[in-house]
């Protein structure tokens, strides 16, 4: 595997990008929005600067940087030997994105989903060949985060499933596999109740949130609270997961509280937005 295409220049996608980049990979991303082009790609080149700074590059930054090909067509992924879809969390939109993929695709491209949360097997339902679509969800920061999970489809087979994980072993980070697709998959069906009885816990006025995530860091050692790691996500992902996990199980222990909704809807979106729990526009 040679040329992988990534689809969003989102923070994941940006960072998903790099880390392919740096590993060796050809890497083409697709945005079409050319402020989010822009942005992401400016960010991947002042983290490899610093990097490079501090010695961690094994080669100049800017030959890292030629490796990665911007483009707002779908078209030019055709000759891709894995696509890794991270756009945001909408399963109507990743559906018709692959149902694409499958039009030009050749029938040895691997499709993924970086999806948190919903299932990989309802995202490649309608698709052609699901046999060779897979999760690998990356966590953020990308650069730093050395876990992935890798989730196997209903359909998904063996073969991919292997090539998958030896794609991320290729990265320098480790896998672990999801051999049952369900919402939220590992990390995020565990850490998603964790935020979600803090928010609790701040709406019954057990705590404010800094306390609680002051208790987290002190208590058990996180490296974030989960206010703080919630803002470093995304108020939005983090709503959108949950919401995800509540469709498919209709357990209302898995339904997020008004609060993060309100926050949302206002705008207060965490650090991408400059405030959150926390202010950061300073």
């Amino acid at each position: 595997m040679k040329t992988v295409s990534v689809v969003g220049m989102g923070i994941m996608g940006a960072g998903i990008a790099q880390a392919c980049a740096q590993a060796g990979y050809s890497v083409n991303v697709i945005e079409l929005d050319p402020k989010i082009m822009d942005k992401g790609f400016s960010e991947i080149a002042a983290s490899l600067a610093k990097m490079e700074e501090g010695g961690k590059l094994n080669e100049p930054k800017e030959q890292v940087l030629s490796r990665i090909h911007l483009t707002q067509s779908l078209d030019e992924s055709s000759k891709a030997e894995l696509i890794i879809e991270a756009i945001f969390e909408n399963l109507e939109a990743k559906r018709n994105l692959f149902t694409r993929f499958g039009e030009i695709c050749s029938y040895q491209t691997i499709f993924a989903t970086n999806t948190s949360s919903i299932p990989v097997t309802e995202i490649f339902s309608a698709v052609k060949r699901p046999e060779r679509a897979v999760g690998i969800h990356f966590f953020n920061p990308v650069r730093r985060m050395r876990l992935v999970e890798v989730v196997k489809g209903y359909l998904t087979s063996d073969q991919t499933l292997s090539r998958a994980t030896d794609f991320v072993l290729s990265l320098k980070k480790e896998p672990v596999v999801v051999r049952r697709d369900t919402a939220g998959f590992i990390v995020n069906r565990i850490n998603g109740m964790a935020f979600l009885e803090a928010l609790r816990l701040v709406e019954r006025g057990v705590a404010t949130h800094e306390d609680i995530d002051k208790a987290m860091r002190l208590g058990l050692g996180h490296p974030l609270g989960p206010f703080e790691l919630m803002d470093l996500v995304g108020l939005d992902v983090v709503l959108n997961a949950r919401l995800g996990i509540y469709d498919e199980t209709r357990d209302p222990n898995h339904y997020p509280p008004a609060q993060l909704k309100r926050m949302v809807k206002a705008g207060w979106l965490g650090r991408k937005s400059g405030k959150g729990f926390y202010d950061y526009s300073k």
